[in-house]
């Protein structure tokens, strides 16, 4: 919106008197200012008024002299919805500039010498609706500027004096438009001052976990927690009213290393596989009712469970269940009748430390990962899973995890020591394609989140990394460091959608299990 634009909006605020009656009282108006009913125009003052009524609704600074937009400025004056900064000669906003101005809804600053903003510049003007930086000297804008900003709906197209070209819809939960005094054209903005998805720190649940699943069940999303030391798997779910999770269900579970849920119909089964005592199936036939156990899972195979991973095959669901035991079995479980039975024995050479089901050329597949042994790919054939080929260039992989996008399967192998790796499957095996500094790593899980795929490289040694697949190079590139708090020994990620705000889980073995929002700024019609 151009100067003209403003200065007709202001003049339309003014004269509506927006419901508070105050004229100044004799004298109270500041020098070189003109005061009305509900606003006031300065001219050629050199610091901010501090004698304004704190009812005024509107105000204009015109040639004031002011240099900085210090933290605090506008405390005195709480109340205002439209701010209007025109022909001034500050260069800087600093951090909290308007703080206390809860109910500003218009915030014009135009045809100044601004060169930077601080980026929580804008921090608190949660009643925004309108901003407009047109005219100025800025070049870039800070990452996470319009943090916070939910009500924004309409961008000044002039605030930045850089080319703009178009840019895709990226996110539905954060829409303001670029607008300015002509037909409304594509929404457009700059790629490189587009700010990126942010993990910030929500929640903590107190007990350490080793893994995190997240399900939907009667149309509500829920969350369960492997958690060893507490002795259980642990459900949770959204509370509409506090607006945090909460504990619907504790399964009692020592030892626990998974909690793999399913979901068929009404019935809700959750695989608990546990280090010692033996791994049970818990189910609940239906709404209203409480899980329970109902099956011991394979005692005679399965001695040291270390993960479990949920596949369909031939249209039936089966859990395949990793076993790191020199004389237990890797067993694939599939449903017959009320539970679920061995279906066939893997992977001769043992110590399996992790399975990833995936589809490949139309086709099942399972990956195992082994202490010893490369991972070894295996594909479903005649009713049973029969070894295609490993991994080449993979020693000592801990876990794998895939993930697809451009129609290309890429995979993330997790290493303790060395490198971490990411490879792409070319058809007929994977092939190498980035390599990623880990020290300390048991976890490199790929999410995709909104329209973002990212990858989260855990640390037992520093913070976890988050990566975010830049289509363009079709490389993970860095993003973001997942803390403070920071997190202590991570062994899984995984992500929910509640009322259209996303969450992560970050379940730690050392450390409380923590949980961040995603925030992902749209700045498309």
């Amino acid at each position: 919106m151009g100067g003209a634009g403003v200065v007709l909006l202001l003049l339309l605020l003014a004269g509506a008197g927006a419901g508070v009656a105050w004229r100044p009282p004799k004298g109270k108006c500041p020098p070189s200012c003109s005061c009305s009913k509900d606003s006031a125009l300065c001219e050629g003052s050199p610091d901010l008024p501090e004698s304004f009524s704190p009812t005024l609704l509107s105000l204009s600074l015109v040639r004031t002299g002011i240099t900085q937009l210090k933290a605090g400025s506008f405390l005195r004056v709480p109340t205002l919805h439209l701010l209007l900064f025109t022909s001034n000669s500050f260069s800087v906003i600093e951090d909290d500039a308007f703080a206390g101005l809860s109910h500003l809804q218009y915030l014009f600053i135009e045809d100044n010498d601004i060169g930077s903003i601080s980026k929580n510049a804008l921090r608190g003007l949660r009643s925004l609706t309108h901003l407009s930086l047109a005219s100025n000297n800025l070049e870039t804008l800070p990452r996470f500027l319009f943090r916070g900003l939910e009500t924004l709906t309409h961008v000044s197209k002039d605030s930045l004096s850089v080319p703009l070209r178009c840019t895709p819809l990226i996110s539905e939960m954060w829409k303001p438009r670029l607008s300015d005094e002509g037909p409304r054209g594509p929404p457009c903005l700059p790629d490189s001052l587009l700010p990126p998805p942010e993990l910030s720190w929500f929640q903590t649940v107190g007990e350490a976990a080793l893994g995190v699943e997240s399900f939907s069940y009667q149309g509500e999303p829920h969350m369960v927690l492997a958690q060893p030391f507490a002795g259980r798997c642990l459900v949770l779910t959204w509370d509409y009213s506090l607006q945090r999770f909460r504990p619907e269900e504790e399964l009692s579970a020592p030892s626990v290393v998974s909690c793999k849920p399913l979901v068929l119909g009404p019935s809700l089964f959750v695989l608990a596989a546990r280090l010692w005592g033996g791994s049970q199936l818990w189910a609940r036939p239906g709404p209203g009712l409480r899980l329970a156990p109902t099956q011991a899972l394979a005692p005679r195979r399965l001695l040291r469970p270390n993960d479990a991973e949920l596949l369909w095959l031939d249209g039936q669901p089966c859990f395949v269940v990793a076993d790191a035991s020199k004389a237990g079995s890797t067993t694939l479980l599939c449903r017959d009748g009320p539970g679920f039975y061995p279906r066939q024995s893997l992977h001769a050479w043992h110590r399996d430390t992790d399975a990833e089901a995936l589809e490949l050329d139309g086709r099942p597949h399972l990956l195992l990962a082994s202490a010893s042994q490369r991972p070894v790919l295996f594909h479903w054939l005649g009713g049973r899973f029969e070894r295609r080929t490993d991994i080449p260039e993979a020693e000592d992989v801990y876990a794998t995890r895939h993930f697809q996008a451009g129609g290309d399967v890429f995979l993330c192998l997790t290493r303790y020591i060395g490198d971490s790796m990411v490879m792409r499957w070319d058809g007929s095996m994977f092939r190498l394609l980035q390599r990623l500094p880990s020290r300390g790593a048991h976890v490199f899980q790929p999410l995709l989140i909104a329209r973002d795929q990212l990858a989260i490289l855990g640390s037992d040694f520093a913070f976890s990394q988050v990566l975010r697949l830049e289509p363009d190079k079709g490389l993970l590139e860095p993003l973001q460091e997942l803390g403070p708090p920071a997190l202590v020994a991570p062994r899984a990620f995984a992500h929910i959608t509640v009322a259209g705000r996303r969450f992560l889980f970050a379940a730690c073995f050392k450390g409380p299990t923590q949980i961040y929002q995603h925030h992902e700024l749209d700045l498309s019609a």
